[in-house]
Parts: structure tokens; C-alpha cells; sequence
């Protein structure tokens, strides 16, 4: 689940890089470190090899879409080359951070693990050309102490998560289906309500008068204005409601389904993992402000992507998950 991991990583707690922080924890900028290394987080250390690994295989990722070499457009390669690098930090940081609480909670990998992460490292090393190790410089152990230290990442957030509280009640996850209009004007919104309390069609109303995108919506707790979600989720199907007030406008609700199941399902797993991610967000947050972060930013600066077609490796994460299910 490697990539998987990553991703939900990503859109989780993508941290962004600005100046010298990176997300709430500042970087130290740094002579003391070596011209081998960019940066180092509490104990750990990583080096220029270690971390062209990963733009390697970030800026072929990104670089081709969709069948189509972004590299080869001149107008947006400083964007790209810049914006590789970002992610490629990011990760690395927030992966080095996590094999540090991964050793805090005492977790650690198992021998049949520690087994295929060598194996996994040395596949993805044997499967470089000549040009990339030249580029990247990265021995074998190199790639094995990556492997490790991801494979560390994914098993102490999951074993951070594993007593979240997977209970959700119905009400709590409940997905509504309705027809809305919405308006700014005051005056429009009485317009309505007279229409509406003559009997006129709530659908015809809504093609003629909605400002908003949609007419028809779905929506949970808290994705409304609480005017609307407070009247919304007390109605039965069929019913309409009169005007209701809210800071942005004026809305008008018809309830079409007030419990689409397969939605609220669906709803009920967004839930748990919103509550293991802020879980999780608490004792990473507490392990960053007392750990100390170094920045060797002219080593950073200096460090370029070669987009000459020659390096083309993009499996670090495929390797990875063809031999680690965590």
C-alpha cells in the first residue's frame, strides 16, 4: 500500500516548504552540515543521493502526463523543476520525522519486513541504468535505509490510528439529497416564498431564481451554513421549507431523501479517517516542537534535475509495494 500511503499522506499533511519552515517546525539553516547532506531532523540525516532518489522518481511521476513529456515545454519547467522539488521535501522531511516517532513508540520493523525491504532495495538499484546511479549516486544501502524508513512511516501511523474509535452513528454520518435555491437578495427571497406559498413547482422555481451551481445537492454535517444544516436535517421527504436566513444569502430546501444509505456509508469511513489523521496530527505535532531541524540550503539550492530524457526511473514506490503490504 505504498503509494497509497503516500498519497493519503500527501492530501493529508502535504507540508509546505517557505523559506526555511516547513510547516510548523522551522529549519536552522546550517554550515555545520557536510556538502553530502541536505538535511537533518533531530538524529536523522539525509544526504544529496538519498534525496535524488526521490526527485528522480517525482520528476518522471509529474514530468510525464498523460503521455505527455511536461519537460519539453520550456515555459513551465522552472514551475515544474521547482514544484518537484517541493514535493520531493516534503515527503522527505515528513517521512524522516516519522521513523523518529517510529522509534519513540518503539516500533519496528520485523525480520520477514527488514527482509523485504532489502530485497525490494536491491531490485529497485538493480533496475537503475548506468546514467541514473551516475546521477544519483546512491548506493544499494542507500536505497535500503529509504525503503526502511518508509516502510517505519506507514507502520507507526497505522499503529497510531489502530485504537481510533470506528463507531459512527447514522445521524453523525447521515448524507441528505435535496433541491436548493439560493439568493443574496432579500427582496428576491420574498419573491419566492410568495411563489412557494401559493403552490408554485419548487423546480421550476430553482431553474429560474438559483444562484448557487447546483440544484440538486448532497451534503453531511457541517457542509452547510448551520441556518440551513439546523432546518435541513429535522425535514421528511417531500417537504419544503420556508426562507431560511444564513450569512451568505437566502435558501430554500426541499428534501428529495433525508438518509441515502450507501452515501452515509461511505460518509461513515471519511469520518474515522478524518479522526485517526487528527489523531495522529496531536503526537506528531508534540514530537516536532522538541525536535531540532538543520537546513543545508546552498546544498538544497544547488541541487538540479537532470531532464535531459536520461533518467527516466519512476518505481521506487512500485518496488516498494510488490514486496511490503504494510
Amino acid at each position: 500500500m505504498g503509494k497509497r500511503f503516500f498519497a493519503g499522506l500527501l492530501a493529508m499533511v502535504m507540508l509546505a516548504l517557505s523559506g526555511c519552515s516547513i510547516g510548523n517546525t522551522e529549519f536552522v539553516l546550517s554550515e555545520e552540515l557536510s556538502p553530502k547532506e541536505v538535511f537533518r531532523i533531530g538524529e536523522e540525516t539525509v544526504t544529496v543521493s538519498q534525496m535524488k532518489v526521490y526527485l528522480c522518481n517525482y520528476q518522471n511521476l509529474y514530468g510525464n502526463n498523460y503521455g505527455i513529456d511536461l519537460w519539453e515545454q520550456d515555459f513551465q519547467t522552472e514551475d515544474l523543476q521547482d514544484y518537484v522539488k517541493e514535493v520531493a521535501m516534503s515527503q522527505m522531511t515528513r517521512i524522516v520525522s516519522m521513523r523518529q516517532l517510529a522509534d519513540q513508540e518503539q516500533v519496528t520493523l520485523t525480520a520477514e519486513e527488514n527482509k523485504a525491504v532489502a530485497d525490494a532495495a536491491k531490485e529497485y538499484y538493480d533496475s537503475l541504468t548506468v546514467a541514473e546511479k551516475d546521477y544519483i549516486k546512491a548506493s544499494e544501502a542507500d536505497i535500503k535505509k529509504l525503503y526502511e524508513d518508509y516502510a517505519l512511516a506507514n507502520k507507526v501511523y497505522q499503529t497510531l490510528v489502530t485504537s481510533i474509535d470506528d463507531e459512527v452513528s447514522d445521524d453523525e454520518a447521515r448524507i441528505m439529497e435535496v433541491q436548493q435555491i439560493f439568493v443574496e437578495s432579500r427582496t428576491t427571497a420574498a419573491e419566492i416564498q410568495g411563489k412557494l406559498s401559493q403552490g408554485a413547482d419548487f423546480e421550476t422555481l430553482a431553474k429560474t431564481y438559483n444562484e448557487a451551481d447546483e440544484i440538486a445537492v448532497t451534503f453531511g454535517r457541517g457542509d452547510m451554513p448551520a441556518e440551513v444544516e439546523e432546518v435541513a436535517f429535522s425535514m421528511e421527504d417531500g417537504e419544503v421549507s420556508s426562507c431560511i436566513t444564513a450569512e451568505d444569502g437566502y435558501y430554500f430546501i426541499k428534501c428529495i431523501n433525508k438518509f441515502n444509505q450507501e452515501l452515509t456509508d461511505e460518509n461513515k469511513q471519511i469520518i474515522i479517517k478524518r479522526r485517526e489523521e487528527a489523531s495522529f496530527e496531536e503526537k506528531y505535532a508534540i514530537l516536532m516542537e522538541n525536535t531540532d531541524s538543520y537546513l543545508n540550503e546552498s546544498v538544497w539550492e544547488e541541487i538540479e534535475l537532470q531532464t535531459d530524457g536520461s533518467i527516466t526511473t519512476d518505481s521506487f514506490f512500485d518496488v516498494y509495494d510488490s514486496y511490503i503490504s504494510l
